[in-house]
């Protein structure tokens, strides 16, 4: 078996790769809706995105609506891989299978 992913492991980069797997495939989250939902600080928030963005598991667009500036996140499609792995991982080794 393999270990559990350290970067999804972590409370908070858990809750957001769960609220982010979510959406549909593609859709995007806006990033106040997103630190509402999980009870979050702007702050906490943008720190945690910045690891997952780092390993590439979410992507981050920053833009203007009319001129104010707004951000948008979304699973990329190795961070639902990753998250998917995470899970087999996470239900093998709840039911013992993973012992040798």
């Amino acid at each position: 078996m393999n270990d559990l992913d350290p970067v999804i492991h972590a409370t908070t980069r858990l809750r957001i790769m769960t609220a982010l797997n979510a959406l549909a495939l593609g859709d995007k989250l806006a990033f106040n809706a997103l630190a509402r939902t999980l009870d979050l600080t702007p702050g906490n928030l943008s720190v945690h995105l910045t690891k997952l963005s780092d390993v590439g598991y979410v992507a981050i667009d920053k833009t203007f609506e009319g001129r104010k500036p707004a951000t948008y996140v979304s699973l990329t499609a190795t961070g639902r891989a990753a998250f998917e792995n995470y899970l087999t991982e996470l239900r093998a080794l709840l039911s013992g299978s993973d012992k040798e």
